[in-house]
């Protein structure tokens, strides 16, 4: 999978683990989207998204994202109660809901 920026392009590695360190703060809602996808396609259901500490501004950004994706079954900071601040754990669901492989 490759993300385009403005002068390049960065090919991402389709494992399941999501880093966002090096990618700007206005690529995360497209990329997180295709990135869940891409992972959706390959069978990979549970997916890490590392979104750093700070202020938590991307933390909020990647949750809204992934609350309005109907594919995501759960998510929640990583390590569960006790938390991984820096980290979002997503649960991917198997269900390809109205595809149909004709009639029966």
């Amino acid at each position: 999978m490759a993300m385009a920026g403005d002068d390049d392009t960065t090919e991402l590695t389709i494992d399941g683990v999501l880093d966002l360190h090096t990618f700007r703060p206005g690529d995360v809602k497209e990329l997180v989207t295709d990135y869940l996808a891409e992972c959706r396609a390959r069978g990979i259901l549970e997916v890490r998204i590392i979104h750093g500490k700070g202020i938590g501004a991307l933390r909020r950004t990647v949750h809204a994202v992934l609350e309005k994706m109907p594919e995501v079954e759960r998510f929640e900071l990583a390590g569960g109660d006790a938390g991984d601040p820096a980290t979002t754990s997503a649960d991917v669901t198997t269900s390809w809901g109205s595809l149909s492989t004709g009639p029966s």
